[in-house]
């Protein structure tokens, strides 16, 4: 059965900080509230973008616990828990209270650049691993290597817990291959913001967005007129916000769309070595396309 909840528009959720560098818990409940004043249709947490690398343990439980309370139940919520030590996303998993969310996003393990069986098995014993739904995250640009289609096919074929793959290997042939060959219930969504309306008209579900931190109306009645087929209304948004989500990722993420956010006023552009916010020419651009946003 195919996931419904994890259709149209994720967003991948900052962890904002503070000027000493701690997490800055009211800043997050008030991202969280933004996203459902913006009506998205569900939030990730403890992804790329919300620097989970550099969060210790109690770091990840305090911001897991406030998005939670914060959430009150409204939203479906989705966790990030991955790595390039299997043994050591086992153990996180199997340890991680899981009951507030409706699945695991795994990115393919990093910098160890395994071969396709090599990923294959990684995601066999992480399916292995748990009963809770599994989102399966190809993202080359950042692990170093890429999980082929065919890989991605047989692992939706053969773990019936890994339900969807998160894209963001930049290929729209790759991804339509995906589409074309995979089971019928397995979901594809976009990991690029400015792919997700082609995405979507070639068979994918939706997207886990960043820009859509920052416009999650616009951005989510974009995804939705994709899925309706509405695209007339749907590349009027998307070409409305295309050139602001170039911006975001111009000079380094999440510190795009953090600058953005302290722009809106929803928090503090603090980001966390080795990261550094952007660059004065990509923070003005990104502030005179937020004014000037229609």
């Amino acid at each position: 059965m195919r996931n419904k909840n994890l259709t149209g528009t994720g967003v991948a959720i900052v962890t904002p900080f503070d000027k000493k560098g701690n997490v800055d818990t009211a800043s997050l409940s008030a991202i969280v509230k933004h996203l459902h004043d913006g009506k998205v249709e569900y939030i990730v947490i403890l992804g790329t973008t919300g620097e989970s690398v550099t969060l210790s343990k109690e770091e990840k439980e305090l911001v897991v616990n406030t998005v939670v309370k914060a959430n009150n139940n409204k939203l479906p919520l989705v966790i990030g828990i991955g790595g390039n030590n299997t043994a050591e996303v086992i153990h996180t998993i199997k340890k991680t209270n899981l009951k507030n969310f409706e699945a695991i996003l795994s990115v393919a393990p990093y910098y160890n650049k395994p071969n396709q069986e090599g990923y294959y098995e990684h995601y066999k014993a992480v399916s292995q691993s748990t009963k809770k739904d599994i989102i399966l995250y190809n993202v080359p640009g950042r692990t170093g290597s890429n999980v082929t289609w065919e890989t991605q096919v047989r692992i939706a074929k053969d773990f019936k817990n890994i339900v969807a793959t998160k894209e963001a290997s930049g290929s729209v042939e790759q991804i339509m291959r995906v589409i074309k060959n995979k089971p019928k219930d397995f979901m594809v969504i976009s990991g690029d913001d400015n792919l997700t309306l082609p995405i979507i008209a070639a068979g994918g579900v939706g997207v886990i967005s960043v820009v859509a931190q920052a416009l999650p109306k616009d951005y989510s009645d974009m995804v939705r007129a994709c899925l309706k087929g509405d695209f007339d209304k749907a590349q009027k948004l998307h070409y409305q916000i295309m050139d602001l989500t170039d911006q975001l990722f111009a000079d380094g993420n999440p510190g795009g769309i953090k600058f953005a956010l302290s722009e809106l006023k929803k928090c503090k552009p603090y980001v966390r070595l080795p990261l550094t916010e952007p660059n004065e020419k990509v923070k003005q651009t990104i502030s005179h396309l937020l004014k000037h946003h229609k």
